[in-house]
């Protein structure tokens, strides 16, 4: 009896001392990505007027087609790192007759490289 009480309170101790003791191995924790990865280079290739087709070959199929707006794509990217930080990003390309019309979202096409080489003149 005594063997089996002693055997009982060094678990028990053991189990308590276990609980104090910060965690030496943690489980692995991957990273998670949904959606579609669209950077800024993608967006920056898309010009008024390419077609639907066009627009898929540069993003990558939308993750949301609505069929009640059909001349609207959504992409939506998130990526949970394993710090904890989300990484979000929502982009609509917006269709009219077929041609791309307009973007928009939290990414947006870089100033063409045209204009940013032309110098403003001042009056």
């Amino acid at each position: 009896m005594r063997s089996v009480f002693r055997g009982l309170s060094a678990a028990l101790a053991l189990l308590l001392a276990a609980c104090g003791v910060p965690q030496l191995i943690t489980p692995y924790r991957m990273d998670i990505q949904q959606g579609n990865y669209i950077s800024q280079e993608m967006v920056s290739q898309l010009r008024p007027g390419m077609t639907r087709e066009q627009v898929r070959f540069v993003l990558g199929t939308p993750l949301l087609a609505d069929i009640f707006h059909a001349d609207r794509w959504d992409y939506v990217f998130y990526r949970d790192v394993l710090g904890g930080t989300r990484e979000e990003r929502k982009l609509a390309v917006i269709f009219q007759d077929g041609k791309l019309a307009r973007i928009e979202g939290d990414v947006v096409p870089a100033a063409a490289p045209e204009a940013a080489a032309t110098p403003e003149r001042k009056p």
